[in-house]
């Protein structure tokens, strides 16, 4: 709940419809009463009960034990007086938000012991509001002792998933500060002793211009021809960071789908597939970006990827068992799909999803590029 006027609970396992309905069904059974004062003491209850209810979500630890208490106090009051036994499950899911194990245990015990006393009496006494409901009242019954328990499982997996989620966006920043660090080594270890060599030659042949001018002419060779090798280096050092190999990136999705607990099958021959260094280069960073998608937002138990070859097209299927993407969700808003259809569009691929029982990405991209489209990358 976020709002002050917020009431319905939200993630509870139950339509909010069903909620909604157990908000108005008070108002049945006061109106039901006899008389003027009962309908008025009725109302005055449900409006004491939904303001204890929403000030026990919003106060500290201090209060929360006095607004149950009152709450408790008047879910007894509005089944003895009019058989409305409903609020016990508004009781049974704030029970399960309380984090305390001690405080959720206690309240849990005398919540359920409440519930069944009063329902004890009223049979024993014979009162004709509850018993015509009976059935409802046994669902109700199951609800306070399974409810709490089943609010308190669902905030536990929740913080879960968002300690995984922030442990995912850790990992990742420590894998760009790694690799920025990786790549000031190769700078050091490639220019570094080069470009002293080229400092101190360049010195020496200054002083020896007038002096020893074929010395000097020596040492100026020797400096054109570190630098060409320094240029080499660092010409093979980007390439080989620009260039991503598709069957290391899918050993590097294996370990990461394995890690995160899930399943992982490939089904595809690399090994007789002749793929430009192009294509190769974007179809490793789209699996790269699929296999994150599914670690972060599919809570998938199984991964499979295949890799299917022709003379014109190479199709790369990435597909899980997870809880797909929402019917209202633009699919290309999020997740990294529309930067994953960007790059493929400059190799002429195209990106197809399916989203319902799990989600199905396919990659299409044809194994000859246009000259164009090579042109424009170049």
């Amino acid at each position: 709940m976020q709002k002050w006027y917020h009431i319905i609970p939200k993630n509870t396992g139950l339509s909010i419809y069903v909620w909604i309905i157990f908000c108005i069904l008070p108002f049945f059974f006061i109106f039901r009463a006899s008389s003027i004062y009962e309908i008025l003491t009725g109302l005055l209850l449900v409006f004491i009960f939904f303001l204890a209810y929403r000030f026990s979500f919003v106060s500290d630890s201090r209060l929360v034990y006095l607004w149950v208490s009152i709450e408790m106090a008047i879910s007894l009051g509005m089944t003895l007086l009019f058989g409305y036994i409903y609020f016990s499950l508004f009781l049974a899911f704030f029970i399960g938000n309380i984090r305390h194990f001690g405080g959720f245990l206690s309240l849990y015990i005398v919540h359920l012991t409440l519930t069944l006393a009063t329902i004890a009496y009223t049979f024993v006494q014979q009162l004709d509001s509850i018993f015509p409901n009976l059935p409802f009242i046994i669902i109700t019954v199951i609800g306070v002792i399974l409810l709490p328990f089943t609010v308190r499982y669902r905030n536990q997996q929740q913080d879960l998933e968002n300690k995984l989620e922030d442990a995912n966006q850790r990992i990742s920043q420590l894998m760009v500060i790694e690799e920025r660090e990786r790549i000031a080594r190769d700078l050091h270890d490639t220019l570094g002793q080069k470009l002293s060599m080229i400092g101190l030659k360049s010195d020496l042949a200054a002083k020896l211009m007038t002096a020893k001018p074929d010395k000097a002419q020596k040492e100026v060779e020797d400096i054109q021809h570190t630098a060409r090798n320094a240029l080499k280096e660092v010409r093979e050092m980007v390439s080989n960071m620009r260039g991503m190999k598709l069957k290391d990136e899918l050993i590097r999705v294996q370990q990461i789908i394995e890690a995160a607990e899930m399943e992982f099958t490939y089904e595809g021959n690399l090994g007789k597939t002749s793929i430009p260094a192009l294509t190769e280069n974007v179809l490793s960073m789209c699996l790269k970006e699929a296999a994150t998608n599914i670690v972060k937002h599919s809570r998938a138990t199984r991964c499979h990827v295949q890799i299917e070859a022709s003379s014109m097209e190479l199709t790369v299927t990435i597909e899980d068992d997870g809880i797909g993407l929402p019917e209202t969700m633009d699919p290309f808003q999020g997740h990294g799909l529309q930067g994953m259809r960007e790059r493929l569009e400059f190799v002429n691929g195209r990106l197809d999803l399916e989203s319902e029982q799990g989600t199905k990405l396919t990659l299409h991209i044809p194994t000859v590029i246009q000259q164009g489209k090579k042109e424009e990358l170049l």
